[in-house]
């Protein structure tokens, strides 16, 4: 498998404060990666440096060439009042005037993301676990190879989370697409990813989700 991303002694100070440093991984096309870690240790900072949100103080950053990033966010509390459609919603950063092969291209990732028959749904009215599956459609539309999830199962009921889940590890299994869940519920991370990188004491350590330690969960 070729790497789709390989980060190389990689550190990231906001004035004074050192968030981490000597920071090195790579992710292999397909694979399944938590990425783990108190508070403040550094995953949201992580995500926002390979989003191209933040810029590190060293260090570097290299994407396969044909790697294209889709991004699923934290649960967010959308308005009850949010006019839009689930199928508008998705249907966002498309163009306005749709052709025949966008309109399949929505239609296909609804059924994929079981929201074909709540599509109708305002966004307001549709539960925590729908509007993720949401969100997860609208990263879909542009074919990334690579998804992050960016604590996209907080704050979701127990099904909610195993559903979205399920439809990840459908995306890796058929689509070979490469995963990186930024959590801190980890029996969902062990479920549904094989390998870990945990921030500790201002560096990353990695290792497959099967040892890690079961300190780490207390």
């Amino acid at each position: 498998m070729s790497d789709v991303l390989t980060v190389k002694n990689l550190a990231m100070q906001f004035e004074d404060k050192e968030i981490f440093s000597n920071v090195n991984f790579s992710l292999k096309k397909g694979s399944t990666t938590a990425l783990l870690g108190a508070n403040g240790s550094g995953k949201t900072t992580i995500i926002r440096i390979l989003m191209g949100m933040l810029q590190p103080t060293s260090g570097q950053v290299d994407f396969n060439s044909e790697t294209k990033i889709g991004y699923v966010p934290q649960f967010r509390n959308i308005d009850a009042d949010y006019p839009l459609s689930i199928r508008a919603f998705v249907e966002l950063d498309t163009p306005l005037f749709k052709n025949a092969a966008v309109k399949e291209r929505v239609n296909h990732i609804l059924e994929e993301t079981n929201l074909t028959e709540i599509q109708n749904t305002r966004m307001g009215e549709a539960s925590g676990g729908q509007k993720q599956r949401a969100y997860l459609a609208q990263a879909l539309i542009d074919r990334p190879d690579f998804i992050i999830l960016d604590e996209a199962t907080a704050s979701l009921d127990p099904m909610a989370k195993v559903e979205l889940m399920e439809l990840i590890n459908h995306l890796n299994e058929k689509h070979h697409m490469t995963v990186l869940f930024t959590t801190h519920d980890i029996p969902l991370a062990r479920k549904y990813m094989k390998d870990y990188l945990l921030f500790e004491n201002k560096t990353l350590v990695s290792g497959q989700m099967a040892n890690l330690s079961r300190e780490v969960e207390s």
